[in-house]
């Protein structure tokens, strides 16, 4: 019996009929996120087209950072969609970003971050390296072959 008394919050005691909730809007894990993904060396987070300017999509919510609430375990699901920069280990950047990710929003909103899913979409090339379309590649593709014979 003392254990249960022992975990209670006092102010249950001293304010019995009130109930204390307290909700933390998608936005607030999405900047969290935003603010934590931009301290992260080497990686970019997903531009929005023109599209979704035009119709203020980026308003409702923030291209690549996605968050589902669990009310009934008090925890949180996160999802980022980014960009890599080319030549960096891929593994080693995900537990880098699921890591910090974790901290800051379990720091700041004292929620339990059950899944952290880290995708990466896109690579960033360094500057002058550019990806060759589909045509150049296959041309380039087929003068290799023709060279072989």
């Amino acid at each position: 019996m003392y254990e249960q008394l022992k975990n209670m919050d006092t102010r249950e005691i001293e304010l019995p009929d009130t109930v204390f909730i307290r909700d933390v809007e998608t936005r607030v894990f999405q900047a969290i996120a935003l603010q934590c993904l931009a301290k992260i060396e080497g990686i970019g987070l997903l531009e929005g087209n023109l599209f979704d300017s035009l119709l203020g999509r980026e308003l409702e919510r923030v291209k690549g950072i996605h968050v589902d609430q669990d009310q009934k375990k008090h925890s949180v699901n996160i999802r980022v969609e980014i960009k890599i920069q080319y030549g960096i280990s891929i593994p080693e950047k995900a537990e880098e970003i699921q890591t910090k990710l974790v901290e800051e929003v379990s720091r700041w909103t004292g929620l339990h971050v059950a899944h952290v899913h880290v995708i990466f979409k896109d690579l960033i090339l360094p500057p002058g390296d550019t990806a060759p379309s589909d045509e150049e590649a296959a041309v380039a593709s087929g003068a290799e072959f023709e060279e072989a014979f």
